[in-house]
């Protein structure tokens, strides 16, 4: 049943961390649910990795890019002809809130945030804030008109993303939204900007490891599990926001938050 248990929250968090849905809320409220054990904190990092190997993997080419603009431009002391270069900065920029989000707030996020009324909550609010931005705004810009005031305020959404049910997808979407962004050009931004800010939580989260648990089956199928449904996730997203909205997201997080209220209220 560990085997099991582990694919099975390596399926929901590759969906999840991409989706607008809160991987956070989903890896804590399916334990919940059916009363599993905690598989510990070095078991969610690591499917956050199976994550981001699958987003590494998805935009290697775009990456390739980023980073070989941005130490050109260092080298140069010029961005000029260099987007993607740009791009790499404003990434950097956008991840510093979050980070600082992190280690203000990281014991409440593991403590008091986690309990389910406010999780569900956090769902449904973020979640009418998406609809919100997704119904009202121009959706006109690309990355490429990109600039300090919107990579800050991709940055301070995508801090409100320690509260388990905000979603990081959701809020740095949002945010992208209400900066009047594309809906597929904020969510390349929102994946790219994974990139850091998974890599820097799990810097921050190796003090917790236990390396022995890396040679548990367990623990090698859920990563293998969470990089695949991941590589999914992104691929069908970046393809359905091309036409469609975040609406049914919507839908979705309202109910479950509804869900969650009645269950808590009945048990």
């Amino acid at each position: 049943m560990e085997i099991v248990q582990s694919m099975i929250l390596g399926f929901i968090q590759g969906i999840t961390e991409f989706f607008p849905v809160s991987s956070t809320a989903h890896l804590f409220l399916v334990p919940w649910f059916f009363s599993w054990k905690d598989q510990g904190l070095p078991f969610a990092v690591a499917l956050h990795v199976g994550s981001l190997l699958a987003i590494l993997y998805c935009f290697r080419r775009e990456l390739i890019l980023i980073v070989g603009d941005f130490f050109g431009g260092l080298r140069s002391f010029s961005f000029d002809g260099r987007e993607s270069g740009k791009t790499g900065i404003y990434l950097i920029i956008a991840t510093l809130p979050a980070v600082a989000a992190g280690f203000l707030f990281e014991s409440y996020a593991s403590g008091v945030f986690r309990d389910p009324v406010l999780v569900a909550m956090f769902l449904s609010g973020f979640g009418l804030l998406l609809y919100v931005s997704d119904k009202k705004t121009a959706k006109s810009k690309t990355l490429r008109d990109m600039d300090l005031v919107d990579a800050l305020f991709f940055g301070v959404a995508q801090a409100f993303a320690i509260l388990p049910g905000a979603s990081r997808a959701g809020v740095t979407i949002t945010g992208g939204l209400f900066r009047n962004y594309k809906r597929e050009e904020a969510t390349r931004f929102s994946f790219l900007l994974a990139i850091p800010i998974i890599v820097a939580a799990g810097i921050f989260e190796i003090r917790h490891f236990e390396y022995a648990e890396i040679f548990r089956w367990s623990f090698a199928l859920g990563v293998a599990t969470s990089f695949i449904s991941a590589l999914l996730a992104i691929r069908f997203l970046m393809g359905y926001v091309k036409t469609r909205s975040f609406t049914p997201f919507v839908v979705y997080r309202v109910v479950l938050s509804i869900v969650i209220i009645v269950l808590y209220l009945r048990f």
